[in-house]
């Protein structure tokens, strides 16, 4: 029975290859100069410093730029609230998102059956594994995964006949 799985996973090894574009980019920077501004990467969570809330408006728009030209999504981000570090300095955690949270796995499982279409949908952990009798049965439910306009990033892997 052919079938697939809907994973959400972004990785780090490019997080890490887009977080030193962005530190060269503040180093080459006019407006950086003589700023405090970092960025840290402890596993799924990234650490911005800033030195006011201008910089650290525009090292959010830099990390941003930055994911997308590694073709990560943007949207795999997820910006706490910024808070008073040292000084006048800000600190922004940054969550990197890894896997599908059970309420959106519900959500698209729910959807898949108020459609009627001939497929199973099994939440499998952090992912979701999607069965059917045809190919077109699961394809159509790609589709429809791609209409619902999820804010994860979603990758559809492991297709087998």
């Amino acid at each position: 029975m052919p079938s697939f799985d809907v994973v959400s996973k972004t990785e780090l090894a490019e997080v890490d290859n887009a977080l030193n574009g962005l530190r060269r980019e503040i180093d080459t920077r006019f407006d950086f100069k003589n700023s405090k501004c970092s960025v840290e990467r402890q596993e799924n969570l990234l650490t911005v410093l800033a030195d006011d809330d201008m910089k650290l408006r525009q090292m959010q728009e830099l990390l941003k730029t930055h994911m997308v030209r590694r073709k990560l999504d943007a949207g795999a981000l997820e910006f706490k609230d910024p808070e008073k570090a040292a000084g006048s300095s800000l600190r922004q955690l940054v969550t990197v998102k890894q896997g599908i949270d059970q309420a959106i796995a519900r959500r698209i499982v729910k959807a898949i059956k108020d459609a009627k279409l001939k497929v199973q949908a099994a939440i499998q952990g952090d992912e979701l594994r999607i069965s059917g009798k045809k190919r077109d049965d699961l394809q159509g439910a790609i589709a429809l995964v791609k209409g619902l306009k999820i804010e994860l990033p979603l990758q559809y892997v492991n297709f087998r006949e």
